[in-house]
């Protein structure tokens, strides 16, 4: 996949920079794998706004994405990829030899007609999911399950990855997307390869009216209210600020939030670069 950019033509293509989207391969998802999607625009039940600049945006279906890779030992055919509005990824639509379809999180590297598998019996090819007690070692993965049989939560955006450098036991060494290396039972899944749509950070939207299509609303800056609304708020004139902190007064820049006896330190080797 490439970046496009575009003429000049008006104020908002002067600086965008868009996908071409040459690896999908449908314009239209399946309907059995679709649920419908309610927008809240950050309202509660009571009605009462509770998270700020979300509301808009265009109409969306969820596109249900099998996460767990839990039909083990049965062939797919990779038969479309496609655009998924709810994430940054592509997505993948696989048939089974027995006729059921899913859709999965698009690898780099995928194709339409590649046959994919989960289990015991896969090998270390793109798109397999495989037990970590059974990838090489320093073998690119992503959708890395931390728990057995709860599904993938690791290194699923566009363009991430995590590597598995050794094991030891039960637990395998997983370095990951943000440079934590960490521990990770062996008897969890993981498939093989990177996450599709690698180019996703170089996107330039090319005008705010982009953001309001996925449901963004204007973001308020905090030395820009008055002091009831925010600690940096008030002031004459250009004399506003205070330390950076959040509207709840939490410190920011540097601040560390991470409780001192959280239960999974014992499993994290190295913490993430600053």
């Amino acid at each position: 996949m490439s970046l496009k950019k575009f003429k000049p033509t008006t104020p908002g293509q002067r600086h965008k920079v868009a996908t071409d989207f040459a690896e999908i391969t449908a314009s239209a998802p399946e309907k059995s794998l679709l649920a419908s999607m309610k927008k809240s625009g950050g309202r509660n039940n009571d009605g009462r706004m509770t998270m700020r600049y979300l509301g808009g945006g265009h109409k969306q279906r969820y596109r249900i994405i099998d996460f767990k890779r839990d039909k083990f030992d049965i062939p797919a055919t990779v038969k479309t990829v496609e655009y998924d509005p709810n994430r940054t990824a592509h997505i993948a639509l696989l048939f089974y030899a027995d006729g059921e379809k899913r859709y999965i999180i698009a690898p780099t590297g995928v194709k339409v007609g590649d046959t994919i598998v989960s289990g015991k019996s896969a090998t270390p090819n793109i798109g397999n999911a495989m037990y970590l007690s059974d990838v090489p070692l320093g073998t690119v993965i992503h959708n890395i399950e931390l728990k057995p049989g709860k599904g993938g939560s690791i290194a699923r955006g566009a363009g991430t990855y995590a590597q598995l450098n050794a094991r030891d036991g039960r637990y395998a060494t997983i370095k990951m997307p943000s440079g934590e290396t960490r521990m990770i039972l062996t008897t969890c899944l993981a498939t093989i390869g990177s996450v599709s749509n690698a180019e996703h950070n170089l996107v330039v939207s090319g005008k705010a009216g982009r953001s309001r299509w996925l449901g963004r609303r204007p973001r308020v800056r905090g030395v820009v209210m008055n002091p009831v609304d925010h600690p940096m708020g008030g002031g004459e004139g250009r004399n506003s600020g205070g330390h950076p902190r959040s509207r709840n007064g939490m410190p920011a820049k540097g601040f560390k939030t991470r409780s001192k006896s959280k239960y999974s330190d014992k499993f994290i080797v190295e913490r993430r670069k600053k």
